[in-house]
């Protein structure tokens, strides 16, 4: 992999520079160790305990109870920074850094509990996320109900049910977990401490983004005391936009330009420094080379100055957040779309070459696959730019 280029045009200043300059010394040493958790399917521990040394898991804590308070705008700047050396550690830790810049935005804890939650993390680099989605209910995104259900007890609720796609849960001690509250017909999100009534079960052996440890998570009587519930709605009435748009999911498309720029990069260095015996000069120079690399060149360019741009307006307008939403969910929909086609383009410049597992475009190939199926998904995207142009004309 590369480490940061001094000429981006996307740093703008000496603080976001040390905030790249950190986040690439962290993805040098995550890209060595890529390969292997590849291969093995296992969690990067290390990664995540590198990390916690630097201080990078509290970069998005408030100011006030310590942490830095990085933007949204440096926050992607360092995610897609991580995702050059190992997107499934980039993925991972993305999810925790965006859900406290949420959190601190939107203020939806009890303010007591999230002072704790926040001291936790910046003094133990306890980490966070949010477990909701369901084999059988599907994805939260399009309305799916937890069938995982909260009975009420004496001080607390009996969580009863299973999480997949449980992202970080071979290292986390502490996660939300989404409930439908029996007795008052409410879906409530716990603060959940690991227990001994709470199991995981390896199921995560997938095709990409193997190392991220999403893995299935089963609740059979686990307690949480009252003081564990952080907000509950109405079951069946999926809550009203968050006042911050819920930007810090932009995280995602974050993670995955960084792999399609470490993609894009090993290719064009391939390109510069290799000359097949049939040719006088490295295939640089070949026109039809130059071509594919002025493509995926240009699909870089389109998809980070859009999400640069909207991360930007959304930092500077807070009370225009919500009216962000379509293009929010537009720089997801961009992004994962042209770093699939970025690191296509690269593999058919290397050639047959990058079939090869000693290489990293062949993991990278089924890394950005992945993007497609997280939130949001592309058809609803779409739908709201649809439906924003109609409302517009009416």
């Amino acid at each position: 992999m590369t480490t940061q280029n001094r000429n981006d045009p996307f740093i703008r200043n000496e603080k976001e520079a040390q905030l790249v300059a950190l986040a690439a010394k962290l993805a040098a040493r995550f890209a060595e160790r890529a390969p292997l958790h590849d291969r093995e399917g296992s969690f990067p521990f290390e990664n995540f305990q590198d990390m916690r040394d630097a201080g990078y898991v509290k970069l998005t804590v408030p100011r006030e109870y310590g942490g830095d308070e990085i933007s949204l705008y440096e926050l992607l700047l360092i995610q897609e920074q991580l995702g050059r050396g190992d997107g499934s550690t980039a993925l991972s830790i993305g999810w925790h850094m965006g859900l406290m810049l949420h959190y601190r935005t939107t203020r939806s804890w009890p303010e007591e509990m999230f002072r704790s939650f926040c001291r936790e993390v910046v003094e133990k680099g306890t980490l966070l996320n949010h477990f909701s989605t369901e084999r059988s209910s599907g994805s939260p995104s399009r309305g799916g109900l937890p069938q995982t259900t909260a009975v009420k007890t004496d001080g607390g609720w009996l969580i009863f049910g299973r999480k997949t796609f449980s992202t970080l849960s071979p290292i986390l001690d502490t996660f939300l977990v989404s409930a439908s509250m029996v007795e008052s017909g409410q879906v409530g999100d716990f603060l959940v401490r690991a227990q001994d009534r709470i199991s995981i079960e390896e199921t995560w052996n997938t095709l990409g983004m193997r190392a991220t440890g999403s893995h299935d998570v089963i609740f059979d009587e686990a307690f949480v005391p009252d003081a564990a519930l952080i907000r509950s709605y109405a079951l069946g009435q999926k809550p009203k936009a968050s006042s911050d748009a819920s930007a810090w999911l932009l995280h995602i498309p974050a993670c995955y330009l960084g792999i399609a720029h470490a993609a894009r990069d090993f290719a064009v260095s391939f390109a510069k420094n290799y000359t097949p015996a049939s040719l006088p000069s490295p295939i640089a120079d070949l026109p039809t080379v130059q071509q594919q690399i002025g493509l995926l060149e240009s699909e870089l360019l389109v998809a980070r100055h859009l999400m640069y741009a909207i991360a930007d307006r959304w930092d500077t307008d807070p009370a225009g957040r919500l009216k962000l939403i379509p293009e929010l969910g537009l720089v997801k929909y961009v992004a994962t779309n042209n770093a699939i086609s970025i690191v296509d383009k690269a593999m058919r410049i290397v050639g047959g070459a990058s079939l090869s597992r000693s290489l990293p475009l062949e993991r990278m190939y089924r890394d950005v696959r992945a993007g497609l199926h997280n939130p949001p998904m592309d058809d609803n995207v779409i739908r709201n730019l649809a439906l924003r142009a109609l409302a517009e004309m009416e």
